[in-house]
C-alpha cells in the first residue's frame, strides 16, 4: 500500500496507444505458439497455450480445480468467507502478545504497552511451523507487518486521515505510540481441537518496533551516506517502519519490507545534501505524523542521513527471540512490496521484490554463494553478497534482467554513483540510468511452487497518460490494475531464476468485464461474483493455485477480498471469490499452513474512510461501542477440515 499515493511519472519515452499495444500484444500469439519457449510454457499449463493473450480459453465445461461454492459478492461492516468454510478472527490490534503485557485499553494507550501487544494495520503474514525444520501444520509461529498508524481512528479528536494538521495535532505521547504501532508481530499460534489460538506467554513471542535496535549489513553498512551523529560508523539503526510486503527464507528468517517510511520524517529536502534521491523517492517535507515535532533523527534537515536509513529489507530470525534484526542492503532501497526467496537449481537463491508506487520497477537479487540446507547458521549472511538487477519488458515477450552494478553502463562516479554501497542507496536512480521499465505500482511478487513460473501484481495507475502505454502496461489510466507472468529458463525445480533473460505475458487484466471502457481480461468463465480489481498481494497453495488480495476495491463500492484462480489447465485465469473484508478495509498478506489446510489472511485498516473515531463505517470485528476498529488477522479453513480451495 502506498498511503499518499503520490505521482511519480518519470517515463522520457513516447509509447504507442492503449489499441495499439493490445493489437501487438494479440498478433504476436501465433508466433508465441510456435517459439520453443512458448512450446515449453504449454507443457507447464496443458490445455491452455500461453496465457489470456497468448492462447485460446473455451468458455463452458471448465474444470476448475477450484471446488468451493463461490461467495456472493456483499459489501457490508463484517467479513464473509464462501459457504463451508469458517473465517475466525486470531489476532486484533492490542492483544496481549508478550507475558506481562497489558490488557486493551484503547482510551489509556502508551508506547510501554503498545510495544507489548499485537501492532496496527497488519499486512505482511508468514507461518514457520514449531520446532524448526518441522513440516507441522497446527504449531507455529506467526509474524505479521504492522505498515503504518491511523491516528485519526486510534485516538479520538482527529478529523480524517488526510487532514493536513495532523502531525501538527498528535502529542508526544501519540507519536510514541504509533512508532510502538509500527513493525513487526511474532506470536506462537497452536491449533488445538480444531480452533486455532496464540500460545499464551510463549518464549518465542514478541515485538519489533520503530524503536528496536538494529544491524546495518552489506555493500552499503558504514557508508558516509548512512552515518549519523548517533551512529557514527553507519551500521547501526534503531527501528524499522512502514512494514508493508515480506516473505521467509528457506533457513527460516523473516523478511520484512520497509515501503514508504520517508512519510514519517519531516524538513526541507532542497536543504539537504539529499535532495535528488529524496525527491526522486516522493519525500514531501509533510511530517504526516508529527515524528519530526519530537525527535530530530526524523527531520531531514537536522540528521539528514536518518531518512536513507530506511526502505530497506530486515532479516529476522524468528527462531530466536535474542537475535538483532538486521537490514541488508545489498537488496537495495526502495519502497519494498515483497521479498520473494526461491532456491535455484544451482543452489543459490533468488529474491524477487517490487517497489510499489507509479511507474517504479521490478527487482531480483541473486546471491553470490548457495544456500547450505544443512548449516543454518552458515545462510545468515547468504544475502549479503549477489547481483541486484533491474526488470525491462521488451513488446516481444522478452524480459531482461539489468545488473545494478557499480562501474558498469552508466552506474559511474561521473553519473552520481561513487561505489556499490550509493549505486543500492540510490537504486530507483540507479535504475533509471539503466532505462528499466517503469510498471503500473509493482507490489507483490511470487513464485509459482509447482511450475516454477513468477507472477507480479500491478495494482493500478490512473496516472499512466495514454502517451506512456507498453506492451506490460497496457492500459492508460488503469485504475483496476493487472498479474504480469514471468517465464524462466526451464520448468518447475528445473526453472532457472538467474538467467539474465526470460518470457514474459499478462494473466489477467482486472477489472469488471462487463464493463467495456475497462478493457478486463479473465478466463470467459468469469462470474460477476468472481471478477477483481487492484490486486496487492498473492499467495500459492501447495497445489500451485494462486490467492490473490486485493487493495483498493472499495474505491468502487466493492469489498475488497481474497480470490482464488487456477495459473494452469483448461480454467486459468478464471477467478473465485472466497472471502471478502468488512467496510473500508483490505485484506492482504494470504499465508498458508504446509498442508494447505489453514489460510491466514490480514483485514487492514478497517473503518479509515470514516472522518472521526466518533463516526466510524464499522466496529469490527468488536463491534463495542466502547472499542474502535481493530485491524486483525483473519484465519480461514474448511468446515470438517481438507485443503483451502478443494
Amino acid at each position: 500500500m502506498t498511503r499518499h499515493d503520490p505521482d511519480h511519472i518519470r517515463s522520457k519515452t513516447t509509447s504507442p496507444n492503449f489499441r495499439t499495444v493490445l493489437s501487438e500484444r494479440l498478433s504476436r500469439r501465433d508466433l508465441l505458439k510456435g517459439s520453443a519457449a512458448m512450446a515449453a510454457a504449454s507443457a507447464i499449463a496443458p490445455g491452455f497455450a500461453g496465457s489470456i493473450f497468448g492462447g485460446e480459453a473455451i468458455a463452458g465445461g471448465t474444470q476448475s480445480s477450484l471446488t468451493f461454492t463461490e461467495l456472493k459478492r456483499v459489501y457490508d461492516k463484517t467479513h464473509h468467507v464462501a459457504p463451508g468454510y469458517r473465517a475466525e478472527v486470531l489476532l486484533r490490534w492490542g492483544d496481549a502478545i508478550v507475558a506481562d503485557a497489558a490488557e486493551f485499553d484503547p482510551g489509556q494507550q502508551s508506547a510501554a504497552s503498545q510495544g507489548r501487544q499485537f501492532g496496527y494495520n497488519n499486512d505482511f503474514v508468514g507461518y514457520l511451523p514449531l520446532p524448526f525444520g518441522s513440516a507441522s501444520s497446527e504449531r507455529g509461529l506467526l509474524c505479521v507487518n504492522h505498515e503504518y498508524p491511523s491516528p485519526h481512528i486510534m485516538f479520538p479528536g482527529f478529523i480524517a486521515k488526510d487532514d493536513e494538521n495532523l502531525g501538527k495535532a498528535v502529542t508526544a505521547q501519540q507519536v510514541e505510540v504509533c512508532k510502538a504501532a509500527m513493525g513487526h508481530s511474532i506470536v506462537e499460534i497452536e491449533k488445538k481441537d480444531g480452533k486455532w489460538a496464540a500460545v499464551a506467554n510463549s518464549p518465542l513471542s514478541r515485538r519489533i518496533t520503530a524503536e528496536t535496535e538494529m544491524v546495518i549489513a552489506g555493500p552499503a553498512a558504514g557508508h558516509d551516506l548512512l552515518k549519523t551523529a548517533a551512529d557514527p560508523a553507519g551500521t547501526q539503526v534503531k527501528g524499522t517502519m512502514a512494514n508493508c510486503g515480506g516473505g521467509y527464507t528457506p533457513w527460516g528468517t523473516i523478511l520484512t519490507c520497509e515501503e514508504f517510511a520517508y512519510e514519517f520524517f519531516g524538513g526541507d529536502a532542497a536543504k539537504t545534501a539529499n535532495k535528488e534521491s529524496l525527491e526522486r523517492m516522493g519525500y514531501e517535507p509533510a511530517d504526516y505524523y508529527g515524528f519530526a515535532r519530537f525527535d530530530e533523527r526524523f527531520h531531514v534537515e537536522k540528521e539528514p542521513n536518518e531518512v536513507n536509513r530506511f526502505q530497506w529489507v530486515v532479516e529476522i530470525d524468528p527462531y530466536d527471540a535474542k537475535s538483532v534484526p538486521v537490514k541488508r542492503t545489498a537488496l537495495g532501497r526502495m519502497g519494498h512490496e515483497g521479498a520473494t526467496v526461491v532456491v535455484n537449481k544451482d543452489g543459490r537463491v533468488a529474491v524477487y521484490m517490487g517497489d510499489d508506487d507509479h511507474q517504479e520497477y521490478l527487482y531480483r537479487f541473486v546471491s553470490a554463494k548457495p544456500f547450505n540446507p544443512s548449516d543454518r547458521t552458515a545462510n545468515m549472511g547468504l544475502l549479503d553478497e549477489g547481483v541486484l538487477s533491474v526488470a525491462k519488458f521488451e513488446a516481444d515477450g522478452t524480459l531482461n534482467w539489468l545488473p545494478l552494478v557499480h562501474g558498469e553502463g552508466p552506474l559511474t562516479q561521473a553519473n552520481g554513483f561513487a561505489d556499490q554501497g550509493e549505486v543500492l542507496i540510490k537504486t530507483q536512480l540507479a535504475a533509471d540510468k539503466l532505462g528499466a521499465t517503469a510498471m503500473d505500482r509493482p507490489e507483490d511478487f511470487e513464485t509459482n511452487p509447482v511450475s516454477g513460473r513468477v507472477y507480479a501484481v500491478l495494482t493500478k495507475s490512473a496516472k499512466r497518460k495514454p502517451d506512456k502505454v507498453d506492451a506490460a502496461n497496457p492500459r492508460p489510466e488503469n485504475k483496476w490494475g493487472h498479474v504480469i507472468e514471468m517465464i524462466p529458463p526451464g520448468e518447475g525445480k528445473e526453472a532457472d531464476h538467474t538467467a539474465a533473460q526470460y518470457k514474459w505475458d499478462i494473466l489477467m487484466l482486472c477489472g469488471d468485464p462487463s464493463k467495456p471502457e475497462t478493457h478486463a481480461k479473465f478466463h470467459p468463465d468469469t462470474t460477476a461474483d468472481g471478477f477483481f480489481m487492484t490486486p496487492d498481494n498473492i499467495a500459492f497453495d501447495p497445489k500451485g493455485r494462486m490467492f490473490v488480495a486485493t487493495d483498493g476495491m472499495n474505491d468502487f463500492d466493492l469489498a475488497d477480498g481474497i480470490f482464488a484462480v487456477d495459473t494452469d489447465g483448461p480454467a486459468r485465469a478464471l477467478p473465485k471469490a472466497l472471502f471478502c473484508c468488512p467496510t473500508d478495509a483490505e485484506a492482504t498478506g494470504p499465508a498458508f499452513t504446509p498442508d494447505g489446510a489453514t489460510m491466514f489472511v490480514s483485514v487492514q485498516h478497517p473503518a479509515e474512510g470514516s472522518e472521526t473515531i466518533e463516526a466510524l463505517s464499522t466496529r469490527w470485528p468488536d463491534f463495542d461501542d466502547k472499542i474502535p476498529p481493530r485491524p486483525s488477522v483473519v484465519v480461514i479453513t474448511r468446515d470438517g477440515g481438507g485443503p483451502i480451495g478443494g
